[in-house]
């Protein structure tokens, strides 16, 4: 059994290789939907009830996935903590483990932080790549937290024309740490990057705006953003969150959520949107999941220079963690990456 760390999965997983193996997923359960199993998830709510821990959670992700020749099955357990940047701590812990089911064998244990924030990211560098535009310039980051250094990666590496990220967080101290630490890690890209005090100012001109919070209501307006912007939500995982205002819900061309079953429980946006009696879209104006775009069978042609808004939700499915853990695994196996521990 390998047991990986942190800075060895960093070191080993990259985005370019995230994206193509949940593509492959997709590809695959498409073809093979018995493969491929992810119950869903199980979140319980931490302990909140006094002044001193704010509302976190705790959730088990499952699923097996069969590639053809052997079965595996990974486990993802994660612990959101809100006052961990206050210690110095990442806001979402994990770890992963991956076994064959032919032996039972654990063929390794993960760290999973990188792994939950690459494939999230991930996800929405497959859904940039399929709805947004082809010329993007620049692109907004709304919320500067962990989730969001990698999902402007995934942007920057589907789109790599980028000229220009906006950048804006509840905190400014926040949104200058980032704009410090992604100039110094991925100078390979020539953006300028501002730090914006108002979230106006961060979206208005954005071709691509990523949001990564956990606010529980709308951050702007559809009249705040281009009309062919592309939105990537990936904050909101639970029904009492929002982040995407009921008008850019409706107001979007294109709808298009990663899991079908865990949105309808976990997208937030999406169930209020839904819900309000004044706002016209429901889960029927759903335009289809991300297997649809990778496959071909939903299309949105993205050279049109007036397209609509098009909008990515993002709630993470246990299938999607073992795409890339079991890339990394098997890796792992392979070129003894790692620490080789006798179980």
């Amino acid at each position: 059994m390998q047991l990986l760390n942190q800075a060895v999965v960093t070191e080993h997983l990259n985005m370019q290789a995230a994206i193509e193996a949940i593509e492959s997923l997709l590809t695959q359960q498409a073809a093979h939907p018995n493969w491929v199993k992810a119950p869903e998830r199980l979140v319980i709510e931490t302990f909140s009830e006094d002044k001193n821990h704010s509302s976190g959670s705790h959730l088990s992700m499952p699923a097996t996935i069969y590639d053809g020749d052997q079965e595996y099955t990974t486990v993802k357990l994660v612990t959101i903590c809100p006052d961990n940047p206050s210690r110095n701590m990442p806001t979402t812990t994990a770890i992963v483990t991956v076994s064959n089911n032919d032996t039972g064998e654990i063929l390794a244990i993960m760290d999973g932080i990188y792994i939950t924030q690459v494939r999230t990211a991930a996800l929405s560098g497959i859904a940039t790549k399929y709805m947004a535009k082809s010329d993007c310039q620049s692109v907004a980051v709304v919320g500067c937290g962990g989730m969001a250094y990698e999902q402007l990666h995934a942007v920057m590496t589907v789109r790599p024309d980028i000229k220009k990220v906006y950048l804006w967080n509840r905190n400014n101290e926040g949104a200058e740490q980032f704009k410090t630490k992604f100039a110094r890690d991925y100078a390979q890209w020539d953006v300028e990057i501002q730090v914006c005090k108002e979230i106006g100012e961060a979206i208005r001109d954005a071709d691509i705006i990523n949001v990564a919070t956990r606010a529980t209501e709308g951050l702007f307006g559809i009249e705040q953003i281009k009309s062919d912007a592309h939105i990537n939500a990936v904050g909101a995982y639970q029904p009492s969150m929002k982040e995407i205002s009921n008008d850019v819900v409706a107001g979007s061309n294109m709808v298009v959520v990663d899991d079908l079953a865990g949105s309808r429980h976990e997208a937030g946006d999406l169930i209020q949107a839904h819900d309000a009696s004044d706002c016209a879209w429901t889960w029927d104006d759903l335009s289809g999941d991300l297997q649809a775009l990778v496959t071909g069978e939903l299309k949105e042609d993205t050279t049109k220079s007036k397209k609509g808004i098009t909008l990515f939700k993002s709630v993470g499915a246990a299938s999607f963690d073992a795409a890339v853990a079991l890339y990394i695994a098997k890796q792992a196996v392979q070129k003894n990456i790692g620490s080789l521990v006798n179980w």
